[in-house]
Protein backbone atom coordinates (compact mmCIF):
# COMPACT_ATOMS: atom_id res chain seq x y z
CA UNK A 1 0.00 0.00 0.00
CA UNK A 2 1.57 3.31 -0.35
CA UNK A 3 1.62 6.11 1.98
CA UNK A 4 -0.15 9.39 2.19
CA UNK A 5 2.08 11.75 0.04
CA UNK A 6 2.10 14.07 2.62
CA UNK A 7 3.69 11.42 5.02
CA UNK A 8 7.34 12.31 6.02
CA UNK A 9 10.23 10.18 6.26
CA UNK A 10 12.10 10.38 9.43
CA UNK A 11 15.65 10.85 10.34
CA UNK A 12 17.02 10.29 13.52
CA UNK A 13 20.38 11.21 15.13
CA UNK A 14 21.89 12.07 18.63
CA UNK A 15 22.45 15.50 17.33
CA UNK A 16 22.49 17.19 14.35
CA UNK A 17 25.08 14.32 12.04
CA UNK A 18 22.06 13.50 10.37
CA UNK A 19 22.20 16.58 8.53
CA UNK A 20 25.21 15.05 6.25
CA UNK A 21 22.77 11.89 5.20
CA UNK A 22 19.63 14.34 4.85
CA UNK A 23 21.85 16.76 2.17
CA UNK A 24 22.00 13.28 0.28
CA UNK A 25 18.52 13.02 0.94
CA UNK A 26 17.30 16.13 -0.58
CA UNK A 27 19.35 15.58 -3.68
CA UNK A 28 18.06 12.12 -4.24
CA UNK A 29 14.67 12.84 -3.35
CA UNK A 30 13.93 16.87 -3.39
CA UNK A 31 9.97 16.44 -3.21
CA UNK A 32 10.12 14.30 0.10
CA UNK A 33 8.81 15.60 3.19
CA UNK A 34 11.52 15.27 6.16
CA UNK A 35 11.04 15.03 9.61
CA UNK A 36 14.85 15.78 11.65
CA UNK A 37 15.03 13.89 15.11
CA UNK A 38 17.52 15.04 17.46
CA UNK A 39 18.15 13.45 20.51
CA UNK A 40 19.82 15.73 22.37
CA UNK A 41 18.66 14.28 25.83
CA UNK A 42 20.27 10.65 25.14
CA UNK A 43 23.38 11.78 24.26
CA UNK A 44 26.08 10.24 23.87
CA UNK A 45 25.25 7.11 22.46
CA UNK A 46 28.59 5.85 22.29
CA UNK A 47 29.26 5.53 25.72
CA UNK A 48 26.06 3.98 27.24
CA UNK A 49 25.52 0.24 27.24
CA UNK A 50 24.56 -1.69 23.76
CA UNK A 51 21.16 -2.41 25.87
CA UNK A 52 20.42 0.84 26.38
CA UNK A 53 20.94 2.33 23.18
CA UNK A 54 18.91 -0.38 21.51
CA UNK A 55 16.32 0.09 24.30
CA UNK A 56 16.49 4.23 23.56
CA UNK A 57 16.22 3.87 20.14
CA UNK A 58 13.60 1.49 20.06
CA UNK A 59 11.23 3.25 22.39
CA UNK A 60 11.92 6.56 20.72
CA UNK A 61 11.38 5.74 17.34
CA UNK A 62 8.38 3.59 18.55
CA UNK A 63 6.84 7.29 19.98
CA UNK A 64 7.58 9.42 17.29
CA UNK A 65 6.28 6.76 14.49
CA UNK A 66 3.18 6.63 16.87
CA UNK A 67 2.89 11.14 16.80
CA UNK A 68 3.95 11.40 12.95
CA UNK A 69 3.48 8.57 11.16
CA UNK A 70 6.59 8.56 9.09
CA UNK A 71 6.28 6.77 5.89
CA UNK A 72 10.17 4.85 6.26
CA UNK A 73 13.01 6.09 8.91
CA UNK A 74 16.44 6.43 8.48
CA UNK A 75 18.19 5.85 11.60
CA UNK A 76 21.29 8.62 10.84
CA UNK A 77 23.56 7.47 13.38
CA UNK A 78 26.33 4.91 12.98
CA UNK A 79 26.37 3.68 16.69
CA UNK A 80 22.81 3.62 17.07
CA UNK A 81 22.05 1.84 13.79
CA UNK A 82 25.18 -0.93 14.38
CA UNK A 83 23.72 -1.80 17.77
CA UNK A 84 19.81 -1.30 17.07
CA UNK A 85 18.73 -1.83 13.73
CA UNK A 86 17.60 -5.28 14.08
CA UNK A 87 15.57 -4.67 17.04
CA UNK A 88 13.73 -1.79 15.24
CA UNK A 89 13.01 -3.76 12.78
CA UNK A 90 11.21 -6.42 14.47
CA UNK A 91 9.12 -3.95 16.21
CA UNK A 92 8.33 -1.54 13.76
CA UNK A 93 6.07 -1.87 10.49
CA UNK A 94 7.40 0.80 8.13
CA UNK A 95 11.22 0.37 5.94
CA UNK A 96 13.70 0.93 8.58
CA UNK A 97 17.36 2.19 7.04
CA UNK A 98 20.61 1.91 8.70
CA UNK A 99 23.94 4.13 8.52
CA UNK A 100 26.83 2.06 8.95
CA UNK A 101 30.50 3.10 8.12
CA UNK A 102 31.78 2.71 4.56
CA UNK A 103 33.44 0.30 4.53
CA UNK A 104 32.72 -1.98 1.37
CA UNK A 105 33.55 1.31 -0.58
CA UNK A 106 36.88 2.17 1.00
CA UNK A 107 37.78 -1.41 0.11
CA UNK A 108 36.69 -0.97 -3.43
CA UNK A 109 38.73 2.31 -3.98
CA UNK A 110 41.87 2.07 -1.79
CA UNK A 111 44.94 1.60 -3.92
CA UNK A 112 46.93 0.29 -1.24
CA UNK A 113 44.80 -1.58 1.12
CA UNK A 114 45.50 0.31 3.96
CA UNK A 115 41.97 2.01 5.66
CA UNK A 116 41.20 4.30 8.42
CA UNK A 117 37.89 4.39 10.21
CA UNK A 118 36.94 7.40 12.50
CA UNK A 119 34.08 6.88 15.06
CA UNK A 120 32.67 7.00 17.99
CA UNK A 121 33.52 4.31 20.93
CA UNK A 122 30.12 2.61 20.12
CA UNK A 123 30.52 2.05 16.84
CA UNK A 124 34.32 0.91 16.25
CA UNK A 125 33.87 -1.96 18.88
CA UNK A 126 30.43 -3.50 17.06
CA UNK A 127 30.67 -6.93 16.09
CA UNK A 128 28.43 -5.52 13.00
CA UNK A 129 31.70 -3.62 12.31
CA UNK A 130 33.92 -6.76 12.13
CA UNK A 131 31.54 -8.25 10.37
CA UNK A 132 31.98 -5.20 7.57
CA UNK A 133 35.30 -5.90 7.51
CA UNK A 134 35.25 -9.73 7.29
CA UNK A 135 32.79 -9.36 4.18
CA UNK A 136 34.00 -6.32 2.31
CA UNK A 137 37.73 -6.05 3.49
CA UNK A 138 39.51 -9.40 4.82
CA UNK A 139 42.15 -8.61 2.59
CA UNK A 140 42.77 -4.95 3.61
CA UNK A 141 44.06 -3.24 6.66
CA UNK A 142 41.58 -1.47 8.33
CA UNK A 143 42.66 0.87 11.26
CA UNK A 144 40.04 1.77 13.84
CA UNK A 145 40.41 4.63 16.15
CA UNK A 146 37.63 6.11 18.28
CA UNK A 147 37.39 10.06 18.31
CA UNK A 148 33.72 11.14 19.97
CA UNK A 149 35.77 14.55 19.99
CA UNK A 150 34.76 15.20 16.56
CA UNK A 151 30.90 15.26 17.43
CA UNK A 152 31.84 18.59 19.46
CA UNK A 153 33.92 20.05 16.69
CA UNK A 154 31.33 19.68 14.08
CA UNK A 155 28.61 20.92 15.90
CA UNK A 156 30.81 24.06 16.87
CA UNK A 157 30.99 24.53 13.16
CA UNK A 158 27.30 24.73 12.84
CA UNK A 159 26.92 26.96 15.41
CA UNK A 160 28.87 29.36 14.11
CA UNK A 161 32.27 28.25 15.52
CA UNK A 162 35.40 27.21 14.35
CA UNK A 163 36.65 23.60 15.05
CA UNK A 164 39.78 23.54 16.87
CA UNK A 165 42.31 22.20 14.31
CA UNK A 166 44.52 20.75 17.27
CA UNK A 167 41.60 18.27 18.45
CA UNK A 168 41.25 17.22 14.76
CA UNK A 169 44.83 16.79 14.41
CA UNK A 170 45.33 14.95 17.28
CA UNK A 171 41.98 11.86 16.38
CA UNK A 172 43.96 11.96 12.64
CA UNK A 173 47.45 11.27 14.45
CA UNK A 174 45.88 8.57 16.33
CA UNK A 175 44.94 6.60 13.60
CA UNK A 176 48.74 6.63 12.22
CA UNK A 177 50.61 4.70 15.38
CA UNK A 178 50.91 1.52 13.70
CA UNK A 179 53.64 1.64 10.62
CA UNK A 180 51.26 0.24 7.80
CA UNK A 181 49.38 4.05 8.12
CA UNK A 182 51.92 5.34 5.95
CA UNK A 183 50.27 3.57 3.48
CA UNK A 184 46.44 4.49 4.65
CA UNK A 185 44.22 5.73 0.77
CA UNK A 186 40.95 5.93 2.55
CA UNK A 187 39.85 7.51 5.85
CA UNK A 188 36.04 6.38 6.42
CA UNK A 189 34.27 9.16 8.59
CA UNK A 190 31.96 6.56 10.86
CA UNK A 191 30.10 8.91 12.40
CA UNK A 192 27.06 11.06 10.78
CA UNK A 193 28.69 14.15 12.39
CA UNK A 194 32.15 14.03 10.93
CA UNK A 195 31.18 14.85 6.94
CA UNK A 196 30.09 17.72 8.11
CA UNK A 197 34.20 19.33 8.88
CA UNK A 198 35.36 17.02 6.19
CA UNK A 199 36.70 20.29 4.74
CA UNK A 200 38.26 20.84 8.12
CA UNK A 201 40.02 17.60 8.57
CA UNK A 202 41.34 17.21 4.89
CA UNK A 203 42.86 20.66 5.36
CA UNK A 204 44.36 19.53 8.76
CA UNK A 205 45.74 16.33 7.24
CA UNK A 206 47.57 18.40 5.06
CA UNK A 207 48.77 21.24 5.80
CA UNK A 208 49.28 20.57 9.60
CA UNK A 209 50.28 17.18 9.80
CA UNK A 210 51.81 16.22 6.00
CA UNK A 211 49.23 13.88 4.70
CA UNK A 212 49.66 13.02 1.08
CA UNK A 213 46.41 14.69 -0.91
CA UNK A 214 45.02 12.52 -2.26
CA UNK A 215 43.84 10.87 1.11
CA UNK A 216 40.43 10.38 0.60
CA UNK A 217 37.81 11.05 3.25
CA UNK A 218 34.29 9.31 2.89
CA UNK A 219 31.06 8.57 3.92
CA UNK A 220 27.95 6.45 3.09
CA UNK A 221 25.80 9.24 2.91
CA UNK A 222 24.93 9.49 -0.77
CA UNK A 223 24.61 4.95 -0.76
CA UNK A 224 21.97 5.94 1.80
CA UNK A 225 19.88 8.20 -0.15
CA UNK A 226 19.84 5.88 -2.96
CA UNK A 227 18.78 2.94 -0.65
CA UNK A 228 15.93 5.10 0.32
CA UNK A 229 14.96 6.45 -2.94
CA UNK A 230 14.88 2.49 -4.05
CA UNK A 231 12.69 1.52 -0.82
CA UNK A 232 10.60 4.85 -1.85
CA UNK A 233 10.10 4.31 -5.74
CA UNK A 234 6.92 4.88 -7.31
CA UNK A 235 5.46 6.45 -4.14
CA UNK A 236 4.35 10.28 -4.49
CA UNK A 237 5.50 13.23 -2.03
CA UNK A 238 3.00 15.93 -1.21
CA UNK A 239 4.13 18.80 1.80
CA UNK A 240 0.90 19.85 3.74
CA UNK A 241 3.66 22.17 5.82
CA UNK A 242 7.31 23.21 6.40
CA UNK A 243 9.43 20.61 7.36
CA UNK A 244 10.26 20.29 10.48
CA UNK A 245 12.72 19.33 13.10
CA UNK A 246 12.12 18.05 16.58
CA UNK A 247 14.36 17.61 19.77
CA UNK A 248 14.37 15.29 23.32
CA UNK A 249 16.56 18.08 24.64
CA UNK A 250 16.19 21.93 25.77
CA UNK A 251 14.55 23.72 22.99
CA UNK A 252 16.56 27.26 23.11
CA UNK A 253 19.65 24.81 22.63
CA UNK A 254 18.40 23.53 19.36
CA UNK A 255 16.78 27.01 18.26
CA UNK A 256 20.37 28.41 18.10
CA UNK A 257 20.45 25.72 15.15
CA UNK A 258 18.13 27.23 13.54
CA UNK A 259 19.99 28.97 10.86
CA UNK A 260 21.64 26.19 9.72
CA UNK A 261 18.50 24.05 9.77
CA UNK A 262 16.70 26.51 7.75
CA UNK A 263 19.21 26.11 4.60
CA UNK A 264 18.32 22.25 4.96
CA UNK A 265 14.98 23.34 4.29
CA UNK A 266 13.41 23.21 7.64
CA UNK A 267 11.54 25.61 9.12
CA UNK A 268 9.39 24.24 12.21
CA UNK A 269 11.45 23.40 15.28
CA UNK A 270 9.71 22.23 18.51
CA UNK A 271 10.03 19.89 21.25
CA UNK A 272 9.48 16.33 21.25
Amino acid sequence: MLSDPASPILLLDTGVGGLSVMGEVRKALPGVPILFAADYAGQPYGQKTEAQVAARVAGLLGRITERYHPRLACIACNTASTIALGMVREVLEIPIVGTVPAIKPAAENTRTGVIGLLGTAGTIRQPYVDELERNFASDKTLLRHAAPELVYEAETKLRGGTPDRKVLAAALNAMTERDEAMAMDQVILGCTHFPLIREELADVAVFDLGWPADVQFIDGAAGIARRIAHLLEGETFERSGPDRAVTTGDLDHFLALKPVLSTYGIDQIEQF
